[in-house]
């Protein structure tokens, strides 16, 4: 069985046991979260598809880390000006295990 969940501005297909990245999520290793955000879920012939969201449903899982994302670099330049920026930035992530799907 797996499930669609909505954080972060993102959509994720989850199963049990998965370990996925998602936006940080305030917390400390080992808490407990609780995603009710499910847009859909089941599978085969009991898949149920939310509009917009699964009524009752909710995914629970385990705060594994937190930690921060590659480097991405933001360059913007001007052709024969000589003007050239350079910025960097790292996203904060939460690595987060799928307990259960209910």
């Amino acid at each position: 069985m797996y499930a669609i969940i909505a954080t972060g501005g993102k959509q994720i297909k989850v199963r049990e046991q998965d370990v996925v990245a998602v936006e940080h999520i305030a917390g400390e290793a080992g808490a407990k979260v609780c995603f009710t955000e499910i847009l859909a879920k089941g599978e085969g012939a009991d898949f149920q598809v939310g509009s917009p969201v699964v009524e009752g449903a909710k995914v629970e899982a385990e705060i594994v880390e937190q930690f921060r994302g590659p480097k991405l670099i933001a360059f913007k330049m001007k052709r024969r000006k000589g003007c050239r920026k350079r910025k960097g930035h790292r996203q904060e992530l939460t690595k987060v295990r799928i307990l259960s799907i209910a």
